[in-house]
């Protein structure tokens, strides 16, 4: 076994290389795109007076400013470092990580780490820098450190996190169980004192900027000082701050785009995607008593009361495939954190999936493959199911880099004309 986890570093490292190289080359592509999603958020700025999502945005006005580049190279570089440091990160957290064969399905699934260059609209989003805080509190929340350093670190950095997406705070729940598992031995009185205080610094920030929106006048200003300085318009994300500022607004606007088949669509995609994580909590329990979670027989029932914040979101975002993934990657780096700091004790019925892949290696493989990189969630809550979609990379990213137009040897075979249809 410590050959095979071995061989899974080796993988991984290949794995978190290549979506690297795949996420620079198109941010590099994204940053030259006069309407691309991914830089109209970053356009947010305070030229116009305070506002909500407006701190990266700003900095990166300045900094445009300061070194006299381009706004949207200089969003291209933050871009760029933060995708980095995440990266890295990802891969110093989970190397050498998994016990089990299930938790490196889990790792591999299509909605956590190869989404955002599946679905590149999400590529490089504001909630990378909640990603790269959420890390880096994982890291210090170990024995290594003192408790209060991880209840420091909330209090002064979660509400910046805020200032950059402020729908951050819907996953501080994740964070704050932590803190309940690295203080059980506290009473009910102080562990609520340590997590309220903790968090009362996010709480006030985000407060602030639900009650204290962007004037139609401040909205003008901010697109003024694009023009006016880089000759840059404000849209999209930026566009709709002056439309759908407020959260009623923005659950309004969603409201008239339910149906029952986008719940089912996101239903099934939800179910399937996060089955392997799934199993996993349910087949663990806490060997530390923790507050009423030491009630439950297994860890399922405290995963869906800590991600239940996250429906929020859902009734009020359009974009369901980047809610999926940041849930997801909330909730398997939290139970990798369990995992790593011996805090669960696991099933050995999961050790099935470990006896699978070593007796029916082959067929293992090939549901592993159609699982991890067949299929992916698109980024709007009514866009289909997207299919091949490793093949898909690999070959529309090779169509621009070798700038050919595609396979066309029989242009009129069925084969060929699925291919243009269904992949190209």
């Amino acid at each position: 076994m410590k050959s095979q986890f071995k061989n899974f570093n080796n993988c991984f490292f290949i794995f978190v290389s290549f979506i690297f190289l795949i996420a620079i080359y198109y941010l590099h592509i994204k940053q030259q795109v006069g309407n691309d999603s991914t830089i109209s958020e970053y356009l947010i700025n305070y030229q116009g007076g305070f506002t909500r999502r407006g701190l990266i945005g700003e900095i990166s006005f300045q900094l445009a400013n300061y070194l006299d580049l381009s706004l949207r190279f200089t969003i291209f570089l933050i871009q760029s470092l933060i995708y980095f440091i995440y990266i890295v990160l990802i891969y110093l957290y989970i190397r050498s990580l998994p016990k089990n064969i299930l938790t490196i399905v889990a790792i591999f699934s299509p909605v956590f780490l190869f989404y955002p260059i599946a679905e590149i609209e999400v590529l490089a989003r504001k909630e990378i820098f909640l990603f790269v805080a959420f890390i880096i509190f994982l890291n210090i929340s170990s024995s290594k450190f003192s408790k209060d350093i991880s209840l420091i670190y909330v209090f002064f950095v979660f509400p910046i996190v805020c200032l950059i997406w402020e729908p951050s705070i819907f996953f501080y729940p994740f964070a704050a169980f932590i803190i309940l598992i690295n203080n059980n031995k506290d009473s009910f009185k102080k562990i609520s004192t340590k997590i309220i205080l903790s968090f009362s610094s996010s709480v006030i920030v985000t407060l602030y900027l639900i009650l204290n929106l962007l004037s139609q006048e401040g909205h003008l200003m901010m697109k003024e000082s694009l023009i006016n300085n880089f000759n840059e318009n404000c849209y999209m994300s930026c566009e709709l701050l002056g439309s759908k500022s407020s959260i009623m607004a923005q659950i309004l606007a969603v409201k008239g785009l339910f149906s029952f088949k986008v719940f089912f669509r996101y239903s099934m995609i939800v179910l399937i995607s996060f089955l392997p994580l799934t199993i996993l909590y349910y087949n663990s329990i806490l060997k530390i008593k923790v507050l009423f979670f030491s009630k439950f027989n297994n860890l399922l029932i405290p995963f869906f009361i800590i991600i239940s914040s996250v429906l929020f979101l859902f009734a009020s975002m359009t974009d369901w495939g980047r809610v999926v993934n940041i849930s997801y990657t909330f909730s398997i780096l939290t139970y990798l954190y369990l995992l790593k700091n011996d805090f669960i004790l696991v099933n050995k019925k999961i050790f099935f999936f470990d006896k699978f892949y070593t007796n029916k290696k082959k067929m293992f493989i090939f549901l592993f493959i159609i699982f991890a990189f067949f299929w992916n969630p698109k980024t709007q809550m009514r866009g289909d199911i997207a299919s091949n979609s490793l093949y898909k990379v690999i070959y529309n990213t090779s169509k621009r880099i070798f700038k050919f137009d595609g396979f066309r040897i029989f242009n009129d075979s069925p084969i060929i004309k699925f291919h243009k249809k269904y992949i190209e």
